[in-house]
């Protein structure tokens, strides 16, 4: 019996420890496993947050440079092997407000003594001339009003010939010389709003086509004012002294009579163009207009 009795308790003492060992055990295995655990868990990525959306008008547009060309989307005419229109470049400042229809070419020297300005030959849009002056001659304009105003060496000129003409009995008045650009502008404007466009050309320069833009030309009348920039002015002796005399001050009879076929004006006997001495003279004796003396086409019929 003591032997069974202590057997007995040999096995319950091994029973307790077996399960006191495996408390143990199971314990630390689950601190260990939490542990563990925490170590290779990853944090979850953190959201991308989504800017709302702006309205097309808002985004920033990108440019070309910023979009490199290459990246961008071939057009359905290269994706078919066909060659894509090309986009026409915007025609410069000074072409931007020429009408469609009117065959216009800007001039390469607009400050030249000679430069041809008519139907077809257009000063550029920002030009100004260099060195206005008020002449010292009678006007029927008030005094500084910047239509007095002609180029320096224009203005000598036109005093000498004033001058002249004075000694010999004829007393000139100036009516109009230099149009800034903006005058032009709104005077030609009116008068498309009146007449349209075809017909304002016939009595009209278009901005940039005037010669009063240049600064080289000049309206001359009778100190009286009479006929002042009208036909009548046409056969006085203020308008037969200037077809006689004015080349030998570098100023023409820029459109003469007969020749509005070439020049595409009405006879104006009172509408005065300085280009010269040497060059005045020249034209009046060869009997041409400036267009034919410099070999350009007829620009009006």
């Amino acid at each position: 019996m003591k032997g069974q009795e202590t057997m007995e308790r040999v096995w319950k003492r091994r029973g307790t420890a077996l399960f006191l060992g495996a408390a143990i055990l199971f314990a630390l295995t689950g601190c260990t496993g939490q542990a563990a655990s925490g170590e290779v868990e990853k944090s979850p990525p953190p959201e991308t947050v989504t800017p709302p959306t702006q309205p097309a008008e808002m985004q920033p547009q990108q440019t070309e440079e910023e979009k490199g060309g290459t990246d961008v989307k071939p057009s359905p005419e290269q994706e078919a092997g066909k060659p894509a229109d090309k986009p026409e470049k915007p025609a410069n400042t000074v072409q931007e407000e020429i009408p469609a229809g009117l065959d216009l070419t800007v001039v390469a020297e607009p400050a030249s003594m000679a430069v041809l300005v008519n139907k077809q030959h257009k000063l550029p849009e920002s030009y100004q001339p260099p060195d206005l002056v008020f002449p010292n001659v009678p006007y029927l304009l008030p005094e500084k009003n910047e239509r007095r105003k002609m180029r320096q060496e224009a203005a000598s000129a036109l005093e000498q010939m004033f001058a002249s003409a004075n000694t010999d009995g004829v007393q000139l008045a100036g009516v109009s010389a230099y149009r800034p650009h903006a005058y032009q502008k709104e005077l030609f404007g009116r008068y498309v709003k009146k007449d349209g466009l075809e017909k304002a050309r016939t009595y009209s320069a278009y901005p940039g086509t005037s010669e009063h833009e240049t600064g080289l030309a000049i309206d001359i009348s009778g100190i009286d004012g009479n006929c002042a920039a009208e036909s009548c002015f046409a056969g006085t002796k203020e308008a037969i002294w200037l077809a006689e005399n004015a080349a030998e001050y570098g100023f023409i009879v820029r459109y003469p009579e007969g020749k509005e076929a070439i020049t595409g004006y009405i006879y104006e006997p009172w509408h005065m163009r300085y280009v010269g001495v040497e060059t005045a003279k020249a034209i009046v004796e060869s009997g041409l207009t400036m267009e034919e003396y410099f070999g350009v086409t007829p620009v009006s019929s």
